[in-house]
């Protein structure tokens, strides 16, 4: 089995007293797609934006990052700027907020292929026909145009090629079908189905959403309350998930209802207060399987098969 070229270790990232990762660890080699998954504030963005050297200023980050064998954690910023692009990329969850509003896209597509010695009519060439793979027609135009002056599924094809002309060996996907109807999120889908063949890359594609997770991905990290609670194969989360809040999660997805209801299935309580993080299980207080001890003391990850492992004091291998 190949190295991994991502390579995460017991990361954490704090924000003053708020502590938004505890610990996250995972891993992804060439040519594998995983999934991160969780509801709203469990940490995936953080996570995001730490796997490329992005987190909030005066936040505290320890632990470990590792990008083709460098940590991005210890690496001084210019050696994390010289990484961004030619190692690992982003599609961001928003492609407004991605680009410059007052450049072309064809300028800032020539300008983010900074590390290739390529004359600049080179590199625009390969913007352009990185626009025509993406799917989006007349890319010549569209190299001329400013990001305002195109439609949220052109914006994200546009986000999408932008982070694949670096040729990445690890390329992050932020939530990136969430500003999207619904006709454009399975194009937009469609289009990352392809690139999964193409790219030789470890693709990382954060989402809330397990529809995305079971179309593209191989393996799944759960993540709540900033801790990686579960991970497995996407046959394991989705048909034997052993964690408490994995099977609330996947209980929750409409596409497992049956027929008409009359309330949506949700998970009772709130997350944590992570100012104060609990000194046991950070799901305890929302768990119908908690005892005392899930109260007191923190779980152990109980390793359940070669690609399986739960953050949990009540699984048994």
């Amino acid at each position: 089995m190949t190295d991994p070229v991502l390579q995460v270790r017991d990361l954490r990232v704090s924000y003053g007293r708020m502590q938004a990762l505890r610990g996250a660890s995972l891993a992804a080699r060439a040519g594998e797609v995983i999934g991160i998954v969780g509801e709203s504030g469990c940490g995936k963005s953080t996570l995001a934006s730490a796997l490329i050297g992005l987190v909030a200023p005066g936040a505290a980050v320890s632990g470990e990052v590792r990008i083709a064998g460098e940590d991005m954690v210890s690496l001084a910023e210019d050696r994390r700027r010289a990484l961004r692009g030619a190692k690992v990329a982003m599609i961001f969850q928003d492609p407004m907020t991605a680009f410059n509003p007052v450049l072309s896209l064809g300028d800032q597509l020539t300008d983010f292929q900074h590390h290739l010695p390529l004359p600049r009519r080179d590199k625009r060439d390969r913007a352009r026909a990185m626009l025509a793979r993406v799917g989006i027609p007349d890319p010549d135009l569209v190299l001329r145009r400013h990001v305002h002056e195109l439609s949220g599924g052109m914006r994200q094809r546009a986000a999408i090629a932008a982070a694949l002309l670096m040729q990445p060996e690890v390329l992050v996907a932020d939530e990136p079908t969430t500003a999207l109807d619904v006709t454009m999120e399975a194009q937009i889908l469609h289009l990352l189905r392809e690139l999964r063949r193409d790219h030789s890359g470890a693709i990382v594609i954060v989402t809330h959403h397990l529809g995305v997770v079971g179309e593209l991905c191989d393996r799944v990290y759960v993540m709540y309350a900033g801790e990686v609670v579960e991970e497995g194969t996407v046959e394991e989360i989705y048909h034997s998930p052993r964690h408490p809040y994995t099977a609330a999660l996947i209980a929750c997805d409409p596409t497992h209802l049956e027929g008409p209801v009359d309330r949506l299935p949700t998970i009772a309580g709130q997350l944590p207060d992570l100012t104060a993080p609990p000194a046991g299980c950070s799901f305890a207080a929302r768990c119908n399987r908690a005892t005392a001890r899930c109260q007191t003391t923190q779980p152990p990850r109980v390793r359940l098969s070669p690609t399986q492992a739960a953050l949990c004091h009540e699984v048994r291998p």
